[in-house]
């Protein structure tokens, strides 16, 4: 496993958050990764689903993707995955899939978090890959990104609403 200081996960983890500001440009909801290997990051990501119409465009999936083709490997042994978010299910199952031994993340996912809040799919000992997790890292700038977006979005429905019974 790799250590890193606690500036170097900051670090990684405002990579993260810059992905996340691409989905937040799209009007995506704002989740960004960055998976990192001997202190280079070998792979990116951000929500795409809406702009690609496809389910499985997570940021996680999208940073594994490109760190597969980086590394010429489906392993991605030896890296960390640093997300703003607890992964979800299914990005959880991707990560061991992956191999990746240590996730970072930001902020937790009470209504999706596959990882430690509603799924601990990533130290479940039944499964024959087990991942190391820390949360918290940079957790406020994390949560803020999503509850401002969601905030707006509410706003948006709400106004929508409202002209529409006028």
């Amino acid at each position: 496993m790799a250590t890193f200081s606690e500036t170097e996960k900051a670090y990684y983890m405002e990579q993260a958050l810059l992905e996340a500001q691409k989905s937040l440009a799209k009007n995506e909801i704002p989740i960004g990764c960055v998976i990192v290997k001997d202190g280079k990051i070998i792979g990116r990501g951000h929500n795409a689903r809406e702009e690609k119409q496809q389910a499985i465009l997570h940021a996680e999936v999208m940073a594994i993707n490109q760190a597969n083709s980086f590394e010429g490997n489906w392993r991605l042994l030896d890296t960390t995955l640093f997300v703003t978010i607890e992964p979800c299910v299914m990005c959880s199952g991707a990560i061991g899939l992956a191999r990746i031994p240590q996730v970072i993340y930001g902020a937790k996912n009470a209504k999706f978090g596959g990882a430690e809040s509603l799924y601990q799919i990533l130290t479940d000992e039944r499964l024959n890959h087990r991942v190391e997790v820390e949360s918290g890292v940079l957790e406020k700038e994390c949560a803020g990104l999503l509850q401002t977006f969601f905030k707006h979005k509410r706003a948006l429905q709400k106004a929508a609403k409202t002209e529409n019974n006028i």
